[in-house]
């Protein structure tokens, strides 16, 4: 028979799966300002297997507009390259010999609409994932009824399961709203 603390905790760790992967989501979308973690899904090719950019080389912010990559290798300057500009990141490094930079431009009016869209389409994603995890705790504390959970637990652990899901959706919408406010900064 299902309890109603399992019930809770289950749903409870769904909907923090939800948020983490929104704002892991939100954090990859470019906000017009340098952020080392925009290189975090590109991969590079040492010694054979595919490693994050941050394993072959030192990576960091100089200034607001800018990106610094110091391969510690110097044969990897070629693959680096590469991978950024095979990414789908948008811009163009600069190869000086000793450090590649990566210059990030200003958004556009357009751009930045489309970015707040996306991040709109990410947090929409994450909302439906709270809500599934909130509907399937809702079926198990039903389906708990039939094998003897009294009916005011049952009850009780809705009203529980309502509180949680309205607390990560208000999170969420938090999230959603400062990335928002983030991107069209100018």
């Amino acid at each position: 028979m299902t309890d109603v603390k399992t019930c809770l905790s289950e749903a409870q760790d769904k909907m923090d799966m939800a948020t983490m992967y929104l704002e892991e989501s939100l954090a990859h979308i470019r906000a017009g300002k340098a952020d080392v973690r925009l290189l975090d899904g590109i991969r590079v090719e040492s010694y054979g297997s595919m490693v994050p950019i941050n394993n072959v080389a030192s990576v960091n912010t100089p200034d607001a507009r800018s990106i610094a990559i110091k391969p510690w290798d110097k044969s990897m300057f070629r693959p680096i390259e590469k991978a950024i500009i095979d990414s789908d990141l948008g811009i163009m490094p600069e190869n000086n010999g000793e450090i590649i930079r990566i210059g990030i431009p200003p958004l556009t009016e357009e751009r930045r609409k489309q970015l707040a869209k996306q991040c709109k389409g990410e947090a929409e994603n994450a909302k439906v994932s709270v809500r599934n995890a909130r509907r399937e705790g809702v079926d198990k504390l039903k389906k708990a009824v039939k094998d003897g959970l009294p009916e005011d637990e049952q009850k009780n652990g809705e009203e529980k399961l309502q509180k949680l899901h309205d607390k990560y959706i208000k999170n969420i919408e938090d999230l959603f709203a400062a990335k928002e406010k983030e991107i069209m900064t100018v």
